[in-house]
């Protein structure tokens, strides 16, 4: 894939919103413009009057203003930009109000820079206005005047107070134009045939100011990235992944070292970018990244599909992918939240309206709920539709890294993301931030869950991922291949959630412990069916005689039997754990030795149970193990991670049917 194609492609698909400032949108940037943050803004009238000035509040302070190639890459220096600029820029008598050095220089080169727009054919009635108030050098004066900058005792502007959370002589401005007549020249309305006052919202006069740059253009070359003619470019934009991102994604500026010495002899040979194809595409990339990007620390992430619709991101869980698509279809989902579930086994578990049970164990009818929404959406999107991928870092603070750059058709990569969560599927439980209850959902988690769930740190019944956030980037760009082209997890981040699975009195939280669990479980379930075709589900499988298999379910049966003897109201009873947990760990070392420990310790558990509920364990307990091959069972090599499916699925099954018991009765 050509990226910088489909960049540039993007921007034109979508070059009418350029320029368009509206509260609550992602800006997309006409070419030759950039936004910075302005501190300060300045009302003048059609004649160049001064009217007023305010500061400006920190939500409205991105503020749109053009610039010129230099000036939009400027770290030091004196290059002015062409309307909006600092203090020391836009005001002729700004060295006369504050302490330090001449400043003129700047404000020399700023009203010359603008004095030759205004006098081009490609001038605006805007910048006239203004131009002409910035001649009379009385801006610091006005400022002061009502009360927008605070001198000190000695009439001079300090970096106290501040201004808009900047010192004041270094605050930025921009201006507004009021119509104050019917006379008013009709360039200033908006392409839309709306008056703006404020300079940064009116269309028009970025129009004219494209026009006046293209008219500056001269030695036109061959554009290395589209294959035009027009004038290059060797000043690349910044802010890519945010507003305050230094790092550029192509540069050339090194002359000294051997950025292109040895393979060519100037850098015009290996290196010629048209300005505007440049512009555009970065223009692009900034805006589709602000729009419906995400990162995970410094690792920026975009998916997008061609024409702008909808389409679920790969980084995301299956609740989350069904929650927006239903959004979209404006219905309510299938499974709404429920209120806060106990830490209690036997806790409501929640039910879909399907009627085979073995469905509703194995989680196959929310799958199939989620792969009609996945193709129902699909459906609607056009034949030639193309999902692009992207990401980005970078290591230091001047280079920006792509990472990934790929392009799918659409149905192809709607079909990837279907296969990862069919593939993990399991029974994963979430709290949600808005109402503190519990949902289920079947699937996979989400990257960002699943980095928490690997390597998080309990904190007050919540994995914490802090001094830890580069494991975010770590998971997604290993986990990025599992889930677009199908390949299996990293066997030690599989072995990782198995050992955490295995060590329940690590946390505190039951919840936290058994989200752990199910991860596990659904990365044993995508192993073994990418290793060995074998086909895992949610539902008990009673005929299973593979050993790991069954220890799993011994271990849950055991749980089960001292847990039903805890008395409910007993709060020290209902924060203990059961032997079972205690000994998980070393039972998954050692199960053969640990099995007889725990066994041992069963008894007295198993005289508190009513009489038939104790022998429906023993009977239940007697299946098990003749299920084993006799040197299976004595077999006392480490468990593999099968052996948490077992414990899973035993453990939903015994308490679904205590469930079903309690609702008969």
């Amino acid at each position: 894939m050509n990226w910088i194609a489909e960049l540039h492609d993007l921007y034109e698909r979508n070059a009418s919103e350029a320029g368009r400032v509206s509260a609550g949108m992602e800006l997309l940037l006409p070419i030759y413009h950039t936004t910075a943050n302005a501190h300060i803004t300045v009302t003048v009238d059609k004649d160049g009057n001064f009217i007023g000035a305010e500061a400006v509040s920190p939500e409205d302070k991105q503020t749109l203003i053009p610039v010129t190639e230099k000036s939009a890459s400027r770290t030091a220096g004196v290059e002015p930009h062409p309307l909006c600029d600092g203090l020391k820029y836009v005001a002729g008598d700004y060295s006369r109000y504050t302490y330090g050095k001449d400043c003129s220089e700047n404000h020399r080169l700023y009203m010359e820079q603008m004095e030759k727009w205004v006098h081009s054919a490609h001038s605006h009635a805007k910048i006239a206005a203004i131009y002409s108030y910035l001649q009379q050098g009385v801006l610091m004066q006005d400022l002061i005047r009502v009360n927008v900058l605070q001198p000190d005792a000695a009439g001079k502007v300090a970096d106290e107070p501040k201004i808009a959370g900047v010192a004041q002589p270094d605050a930025v401005v921009r201006f507004r134009v009021e119509d104050s007549g019917a006379e008013w020249d009709n360039m200033l309305e908006d392409t839309s045939g709306q008056y703006y006052a404020e300079c940064w919202r009116d269309r028009s006069l970025q129009q004219c100011y494209i026009a006046y740059c293209r008219a500056q253009e001269g030695g036109e070359e061959l554009s290395y990235l589209t294959g035009r003619r027009m004038k290059p470019s060797y000043l690349q934009p910044r802010k890519i992944r945010n507003d305050g991102d230094g790092a550029k994604l192509i540069s050339c500026n090194d002359t000294s070292n051997f950025t292109f010495k040895g393979r060519f002899a100037t850098k015009e040979e290996a290196f010629v970018i048209g300005y505007e194809d440049s512009q555009k595409a970065h223009n692009a990339l900034e805006w589709i990244i602000r729009r419906q990007g995400g990162h995970l620390d410094s690792l920026y992430f975009v998916t997008w599909e061609s024409n702008l619709e909808y389409i679920p991101g790969w980084e995301k869980g299956a609740d989350e992918i069904k929650r927006e698509l239903d959004e979209m279809e404006e219905k309510p989902t299938d499974r709404g939240l429920e209120d806060s579930i106990e830490d209690d086994p036997d806790a409501e578990v929640e039910a879909d309206d399907a009627d085979d049970e073995t469905a509703l164990q194995t989680g196959a009818a929310e799958a199939a709920r989620f792969r009609r929404a996945i193709w129902g959406y699909g459906a609607k999107l056009q034949p030639s539709s193309k999902t692009m991928i992207m990401m980005f870092d970078a290591a230091t603070t001047g280079r920006l890294a792509m990472l990934e750059c790929k392009d799918y058709a659409s149905s192809g990569y709607l079909r990837r993301i279907q296969d990862w969560h069919d593939r993990c599927c399991w029974r994963h439980q979430k709290k949600s931030p808005e109402s503190k209850g519990i949902y289920t959902f079947y699937g996979m988690v989400g990257i960002r869950d699943a980095a928490e769930l690997l390597y998080g740190t309990e904190q007050d019944g919540y994995l914490s991922m802090k001094g830890k956030e580069e494991r975010y980037k770590n998971v997604m760009e290993r986990w990025e291949p599992c889930i677009l082209e199908g390949r299996e997890v990293p066997e030690d981040m599989v072995w990782l959630a198995v050992r955490r699975a295995s060590s329940p009195m690590s946390f505190h939280s039951r919840f936290v412990w058994e989200r752990i669990l199910s991860l596990a479980c659904s990365l044993i379930r995508q192993q073994y069916k990418k290793r060995y075709e074998e086909e895992w589900t949610m539902a008990l499988d009673e005929t299973c005689t593979k050993r790991d298999y069954l220890y799993g379910r011994l271990l849950a049966l055991a749980d089960r039997i001292e847990y039903r003897t805890y008395e409910k109201d007993d709060k020290g009873d209902k924060g203990r754990q059961t032997n079972a947990k205690r000994y998980m760990c070393a039972f998954s070392q050692h199960p053969y030795r640990t099995w007889k420990l725990i066994e041992e310790k069963l008894e007295p558990y198993l005289v508190r149970l009513h009489t038939a509920e104790r022998l429906a364990y023993l009977k239940l307990l007697d299946e098990i193990c003749d299920r084993f091959a006799m040197e299976d069972y004595e077999d006392d090599k480490a468990l593999s991670g099968l052996y948490l499916l077992g414990f899973h699925n035993q453990a939903y099954d015994l308490r679904k049917k205590k469930e079903e018991e309690r609702n008969d009765g």
